[in-house]
């Protein structure tokens, strides 16, 4: 039986191309499968909620672009430090809030380009963490035709999953990103899957599979 008394909070908006709406109903039956009480909210006012974060387990983002407060990247953020776990796909967290700095230091990547759009591509797992929870068991490489994300990140991910992108008209060999990524942000889990364009991306086994086991883990 899975646990019961966990909170998760699922935040989406932003961008409507990400269609964050289809993309969170997606995900929504897996968790209160997994016995949360999910609450769902279509604005950023959450953040600084106390009746809203307090106690939570998980925060699912799916935000593309767009503008959050100082005072609610604090609220965020004061809560992912004190335990709770944050985790999202594509654009929805990699894309977030690009002005607010403290937002992508607590992210740990960003996303700057998916070169030639929807591409075929392959995800490969790290051979080194092929036994962490997330991944583990996952079939490596697999190949996908979806956004290819070109992303920026820090040395303090721990980088589960890569993809890379060939040679093109402005760089001249192959550059291999992270593709699924996690970090520890004071005694709060950050999960951080690049793929997920289209909700149909979120469908496909493996990358169902991962986002299932990272929602999890970031929620311990």
């Amino acid at each position: 039986m899975p646990p019961v008394g966990r909170r998760a909070l699922v935040v989406r908006g932003g961008w409507p191309g990400h269609s964050p709406v289809e993309a969170t109903e997606v995900m929504v039956p897996f968790l209160r499968a997994e016995g949360f009480d999910v609450t769902v909210r279509d604005d950023l006012d959450c953040y600084t909620e106390p009746g809203v974060m307090d106690g939570l387990s998980l925060v699912v983002q799916c935000w593309t672009m767009g503008r959050i407060s100082e005072e609610q990247a604090s609220g965020l953020i004061r809560a992912v430090a004190g335990g709770t776990g944050f985790a999202g796909w594509h654009g929805g967290i990699a894309d977030s809030f690009r002005s607010r700095t403290e937002y992508l230091q607590l992210v740990g990547g960003q996303f700057v380009a998916h070169p030639g759009g929807f591409v075929d591509h392959t995800i490969e797992v790290v051979p080194e963490r092929a036994d962490h929870p997330v991944v583990a068991g996952l079939p490596s490489p697999f190949a996908l035709h979806t956004e290819q994300y070109w992303v920026l990140t820090d040395d303090l991910v721990d980088v589960l999953a890569t993809t890379t992108i060939p040679p093109g008209e402005f760089w001249d060999r192959p550059v291999t990103c992270p593709a699924v990524w996690t970090r520890n942000w004071g005694a709060g889990r950050v999960f951080v899957c690049t793929v997920g364009h289209h909700p149909a991306d979120l469908l496909v086994p493996e990358i169902r599979g991962l986002l299932e086991r990272g929602l999890l883990w970031a929620a311990r």
